[in-house]
């Protein structure tokens, strides 16, 4: 066995195909304590005075949180007022729109109508004018005929 400081070397198998050793770090004591204590270091006591600073502060970012919580639905229902009030906007716009371009196709519609009523009106005293003329025509032939 080897030993250097506190490194302790064992060679344990020695063979054709290799050694084997053991390495041992530190010698075991067995007064020696574990790295961490079984019992739980003693805390400091706190006084009722850090208890209510404590519960004062934790109440006031309760408070806060609250309050941005309630600040954050306020800014978010003002924004689905301010979106469906664009939507009406739109809509009345729309609606308006489409209303006018009814109101101004039926009015082309009535103009037209109005114009074709009047050329068959115009059309139709013609043809009368004519009619009447032929008759004249006619009873003067007769007329004349009759005479002779």
């Amino acid at each position: 066995m080897h030993d250097c400081c506190d490194i302790q070397v064992k060679e344990l198998d020695k063979r054709a195909s290799g050694q084997a050793f053991e390495v041992i770090l530190s010698p075991s004591a067995p007064d020696a304590k574990g790295e961490f204590p079984l019992s739980t270091p003693k805390k400091k006591e706190v006084s009722l005075d850090e208890i209510q600073k404590k519960l004062e502060a934790a109440e006031e970012r309760r408070k806060n949180h609250e309050a941005e919580v309630l600040k954050h639905l306020a800014e978010k229902r003002e924004h689905e007022k301010e979106v469906l009030q664009k939507a009406m906007e739109e809509n009345n716009n729309f609606s308006k729109m489409a209303e006018e371009k009814l109101n101004q196709k039926m009015e082309a519609n009535k103009e037209n109508r109005t114009a074709r009523m009047a050329a068959m009106n115009e059309k139709f005293k013609e043809k009368d004018k004519k009619l009447e003329e032929v008759r004249k025509n006619k009873e003067t032939k007769e007329g004349a005929e009759g005479e002779n």
